[in-house]
C-alpha cells in the first residue's frame, strides 16, 4: 500500500475514533479531518471546500427550510386528525401514529416529522391509558423507515445520489428509492405494529410535570417583611445564584415568573425554589419570613394567563448541551425558570441550576406564554406540548401545499434539478410569508451542513487515492466464491454497522466509494450497491446515538441505552432479508 493510502487510512480511522468517542462534536471532527487532508495533500487545497457547494449539501439545507415551512403552516397537523380518534384502541393508535410519521418522513425532514408527532403521541398515550414508551420508540423508528423511500427523505439518499451523478453522469430521481425503500418501510412498519411493539420496554410512567415538581424542601414560600432588606430592591440586586423566584403574590395578585427588574415590596409573598442551604442563607441575609412549605399551594401559583409550565426535551446538538442554567443565564436572558430535570426516566435531584444538560433530558420550564416557544427553539429544545394553530397559520396552508407540490412535480418530471427546485421552494416559502426569514435560517441544521461539506472531499479522496478499491478487494474476493447478492448484503450490513455508531450522512460518505469500487471490481451494476449504502445508512436502530430521532425520544420515553437493540436487532435483520432480494430484483446486478 502506498504512503498516501496509509496516510488516508490513518486519517479515516482517527476520524472514526473521534466520532465514536463523542468528546467533540461531529462537525468539528469533520472540519479537522478536512484540514488535515488538505495540509497533507490528500485533498487538493483548491478543492478543499467544494463540498460546501455540493448539490447534496445545498438540497439538504433547502429541504430543511421547506419542512419547517410546512410545519409552521399547520399542514402536517392535518394528517394527525384521523389518528386522534383511535385512543380507545392502543394498537390501532400505535399503527396510525407509526404509519403517519413514516409517510411524512418521506417528504419532510424525519426529525422534523417526529418532533411534530411526539406531543400528539404523548397526549394520546395518556388518554388511552398507556405509557408513552409504548409509542415513542416505534415512532422514532418509523421516521427513519420513511426517509428511505424518496430522494429527499434523508441526507444519505442525497449523498448517494451525488456519488452516482459523479460516477455515471446522472443522479437518482425523486422516486428511484421508492421500490426498495417502500418495501422495506412497509415491512418495518408491519413488524413494529404486529410484533415489534412487544419488545419495547413499557415503563409504568414517564417522569412528568407532577413528578418533576416534587422538589420536597426545595420549594418554599417566604414573605418580605417590613424590616426586610429585600424591600425596595430588584430581584437582580439580591444575587440569588442558587435560588429562583418562581412567583410573587402581591395584594392577592399573582405574578408568575417575575422579571429580574421586578422591585420587591414589603408584604410580598415569594415562592422560592433552590437548595435548602441557599434558601436559608438568603432568608438570613435579607430578613425574610418563612411561611412553610405546601407543594400544591405553591405549584398553583406558577401558572397564570401570561405564564405557562412546559415540558421540553433537549435536542441533540442543542445550544444547551453541556451548559448549566446559570451558565446559560436562563432567567435574565431568556425569561425562563428551570424547575426540574428528568434523565432516562428518573428525576434528578440536587442543584438543578448547576446540572450540565445532556441530549434527551426532559426539562420542566416556566416562562411567558407568548414568547416561551420561540425561546425554546433558539435554545434547541422541543416542547412536549401541542401548539394551537392561529388563523394566520391556517391561511398559509394553501401557499405551502401549492409550492411544495409544484416543487415535487418539477423534480419528479425531471424538468428541474432537485437543488434548484428546493432552493426555489424555500425562497418562495419566505417570500409568501409562510415562514419568516429568521426561522428559515434557524431551520437549517448547520452542524449537519458543516459535517457534510467537510466530509465530502475526504470521501472523494477515498476514491481518488485508490483506497476504496483496496478496501473493496476483500469484498471482491468474496464475490469470486459467492453470488453477487452476498456481496450486496455485506455492503448493506457494513453501512448499517457504521450508521449505528456515527452520523448516518458520514456513514454514507465513507461507504459510497467502497460500494462503487466493489461494483467496478465485480463488473456489476453500481446502482444496487449505492442503494444498499442508502438503506443501510438509514438503519440506525441499535443505539440511541445513531440518529437524532432515537435520542429525541429517549428522555420522554424513559428509555435506557440498552433498550434499543432489543427491537432494533430484529428490525435490522428483517430489513436485510427484505432489501437484498428487492435490490437484486429492481436493480439487477
Amino acid at each position: 500500500m502506498t504512503p498516501e493510502r496509509w496516510l488516508l487510512a490513518g486519517l479515516l480511522v482517527t476520524t472514526l475514533g473521534f466520532f465514536l468517542w463523542g468528546r467533540y462534536r461531529h462537525d468539528l471532527v469533520a472540519v479537522m479531518a478536512l484540514v488535515v487532508a488538505a495540509l497533507t495533500g490528500l485533498v487538493p487545497a483548491d478543492r478543499a471546500f467544494e463540498g460546501f457547494g455540493h448539490p447534496a449539501v445545498v438540497t439538504v439545507a433547502a429541504v430543511l427550510v421547506v419542512s419547517a415551512a410546512l410545519a409552521a403552516s399547520g399542514v402536517v397537523e392535518l394528517a394527525t386528525r384521523p389518528v386522534q380518534r383511535l385512543t380507545h384502541r392502543p394498537i390501532a393508535l400505535l399503527a396510525g401514529l407509526t404509519l403517519t410519521v413514516t409517510v411524512l418522513s418521506a417528504f419532510i425532514n424525519n426529525v422534523g416529522a417526529l418532533a411534530l408527532l411526539m406531543p400528539v403521541a404523548i397526549r394520546l398515550a395518556h388518554e388511552s391509558g398507556r405509557s408513552p414508551s409504548l409509542f415513542l420508540m416505534p415512532l422514532a423508528f418509523g421516521s427513519l423507515l420513511g426517509g428511505m423511500t424518496t430522494l429527499i427523505g434523508t441526507p444519505p439518499n442525497l449523498i448517494v445520489s451525488g456519488f452516482r451523478e459523479k460516477a455515471l453522469g446522472e443522479a437518482f430521481g425523486l422516486f428511484d428509492f421508492a421500490p426498495v425503500g417502500g418495501l422495506v418501510a412497509i415491512g418495518g412498519v408491519l413488524f413494529l405494529v404486529l410484533w415489534g411493539w412487544r419488545l419495547v420496554p413499557q415503563r409504568k410512567s414517564r417522569v412528568g410535570s407532577a413528578e418533576l415538581m416534587k422538589v420536597g424542601p426545595y420549594l418554599t414560600e417566604v414573605r418580605v417583611g417590613e424590616g426586610s432588606s429585600a424591600a425596595g430592591k430588584t430581584l437582580a440586586a439580591l444575587h440569588m445564584e442558587d435560588v429562583q423566584v418562581l412567583a410573587i403574590v402581591r395584594d392577592k395578585t399573582r405574578i408568575p415568573a417575575p422579571g429580574a427588574r421586578r422591585v420587591l415590596r414589603a408584604g410580598d409573598l415569594l415562592v422560592l425554589m433552590g437548595e435548602s442551604r441557599a434558601i436559608e442563607k438568603l432568608m438570613g441575609s435579607r430578613q425574610l419570613d418563612l411561611l412553610g412549605h405546601d407543594d400544591q399551594a405553591a405549584t398553583a401559583l406558577l401558572e397564570g394567563d401570561d405564564t405557562v409550565l412546559v415540558e421540553a426535551v433537549v435536542r441533540p446538538r442543542a445550544r444547551m448541551l453541556g451548559q448549566t442554567a446559570i451558565g446559560l443565564n436562563l432567567r435574565r436572558r431568556h425569561g425562563i425558570n428551570l424547575l426540574g430535570i428528568a434523565r432516562e426516566g428518573a428525576r434528578l435531584k440536587g442543584r438543578l441550576a448547576h446540572t450540565r444538560l445532556k441530549a434527551g433530558d426532559v426539562l420542566l420550564l416556566q416562562g411567558a406564554r407568548e414568547g416561551l416557544f420561540a425561546e425554546l427553539n433558539e435554545l434547541g429544545c422541543l416542547p412536549l406540548a401541542e401548539r394551537r394553530l392561529t388563523l394566520g397559520q391556517r391561511k398559509k396552508q394553501r401557499s405551502a401545499i401549492g409550492v411544495f407540490l409544484a416543487c415535487l412535480g418539477l423534480v419528479a418530471a425531471g424538468l428541474v434539478p432537485a437543488p434548484i427546485a428546493f432552493v426555489a421552494a424555500a425562497a418562495l416559502m419566505v417570500v409568501l410569508n409562510v415562514l419568516p426569514l429568521r426561522d428559515a435560517y434557524s431551520a437549517v441544521d448547520w452542524p449537519v451542513i458543516v459535517l457534510l461539506g467537510a466530509l465530502i472531499p475526504v470521501g472523494m479522496a477515498i476514491e481518488t487515492t485508490g483506497l476504496a478499491g483496496l478496501i473493496a478487494e476483500a469484498t471482491i474476493a468474496l464475490g469470486q466464491v459467492a453470488p453477487g447478492w452476498v456481496v450486496l448484503g455485506v455492503i448493506l450490513i457494513a453501512s448499517m454497522f457504521l450508521s449505528d455508531l456515527i452520523n448516518n450522512a458520514a456513514a454514507a460518505v465513507m461507504m459510497c466509494p467502497i460500494a462503487l469500487a466493489a461494483a467496478q471490481g465485480l463488473d456489476a451494476n453500481p446502482d444496487p450497491f449505492l442503494l444498499a449504502v442508502a438503506i443501510g445508512a438509514s438503519c440506525a436502530f441499535l443505539t440511541p446515538v445513531g440518529h437524532q430521532s432515537n435520542l429525541l425520544v429517549m428522555g420522554p420515553g424513559g428509555y435506557r441505552f440498552g433498550d434499543y437493540w432489543r427491537i432494533g436487532l430484529a428490525l435490522e435483520a428483517l430489513i436485510v432479508a427484505i432489501a437484498v432480494p428487492a435490490l437484486a430484483f429492481f436493480w439487477p446486478l
